[in-house]
C-alpha cells in the first residue's frame, strides 16, 4: 500500500529505456488494483519489458464478494503474474493454506502465472528446523496442481523474519530454503518439472545483497519488497551484474 497514482507514471517513465531484454532477465512489478489499467496501458504504449502483476485476487471469477478482486478481470485486463499467499496476507488476513490453495487455481485457470510465496517463523528458525514450514506449505500450495500447470507456478522463499527488517538470510541460508524447496517439488512431480519452476528469494533484498544472492544455485531471482518502491534502487537490483 504504497505510492498513488499520480507517481505511477513517473516511475515507470524512469525505468523506460533502463530494463534488460527479457531473454536476459525477466522483470515485473506487482502493484495495487488501483494502478494496473494505467500501469499496463504505459507498457503496451511504450513497448517496455516489463510484466504486470496483481498483488492479490479472490478465487473466485465474479458474485457477490464486495471489495475482492476477479482474477477473471485481472486476465482480462492483461495482467501477467498474481503474489499469492504473501506472509502479510497469512499474518494480517488469516489467509489459511487452503485458501491460497483456491487462489493459485483460480490463477492458473485464468491462464495467468502465480507466484507463491512460502513463509517461516523465527522460532522455526531457531529450532534448527528452519525448512519444514515452508516445506508444508509448498505441498499445500501445490494440491490439485497438475503436472502440465506447475511450471507455470513460481516459488518465493520469503522468511518473515526477514521481510522489512534489514535482516536477510544470508546466501547459504536463502540457498538451503531454495534448495529444499526444489526437492520438495521433485517429490511432488519429477526433477525435470523441478528445474523449471522457477524459485524467488524474498526478505530485505538490496543491491548490497542482490549479487550474492543471484549466485547461489537453486535461487533464480528475488522479490524485492521496500527496496523496489525506489525507481533507480530498483533499476540496481535488475542490473546486479554491472
Amino acid at each position: 500500500m504504497n505510492l498513488t497514482l499520480n507517481k505511477v507514471v513517473p516511475y515507470l517513465k524512469q525505468l523506460t529505456g533502463h530494463l534488460p531484454k527479457p531473454d536476459q532477465i525477466e522483470t515485473a512489478i506487482a502493484a495495487s488494483p488501483l494502478f494496473l489499467q494505467t500501469m499496463i496501458d504505459y507498457v503496451r504504449k511504450h513497448h517496455l519489458p516489463l510484466r504486470v502483476g496483481a498483488e492479490n485476487c479472490y478465487y473466485k471469477d465474479s458474485g457477490a464478494y464486495t471489495g475482492e478482486v476477479s482474477p477473471k478481470a485481472l486476465a482480462e485486463m492483461g495482467v501477467h503474474y498474481v503474489i499469492v499467499g504473501h506472509s502479510e496476507r497469512r499474518k494480517y488476513f488469516h489467509e489459511s493454506d487452503h485458501f491460497i490453495n483456491q487462489k493459485i487455481r483460480a490463477v492458473l485457470r485464468n491462464h495467468m502465472y502465480p507466484i507463491v510465496c512460502c513463509d517461516e517463523t523465527m522460532g522455526r528458525l531457531g529450532s534448527g528446523k528452519p525448512s519444514k514450514w515452508v516445506v508444508t506449505q509448498v505441498i499445500s500450495a501445490l494440491q490439485h496442481v497438475p503436472a502440465d500447470q506447475a511450471s507455470r507456478v513460481t516459488i518465493a522463499y520469503e522468511p518473515s523474519w526477514a521481510i522489512g527488517t534489514g535482516h536477510s538470510a544470508s546466501p547459504d541460508e536463502a540457498e538451503e530454503g531454495c534448495y529444499l524447496i526444489r526437492h520438495t517439488l521433485s517429490d511432488i512431480y519429477s526433477d525435470a518439472i523441478a528445474d523449471r519452476i522457477r524459485i524467488l528469494y524474498g526478505g530485505s533484498v538490496t543491491p548490497r545483497n542482490v549479487s550474492s544472492l543471484m549466485k547461489q544455485t537453486d535461487i533464480d531471482g528475488v522479490l524485492a519488497g521496500g527496496s523496489s518502491l525506489k525507481p533507480s534502487t530498483f533499476l540496481k537490483l535488475i542490473k546486479f551484474r554491472d
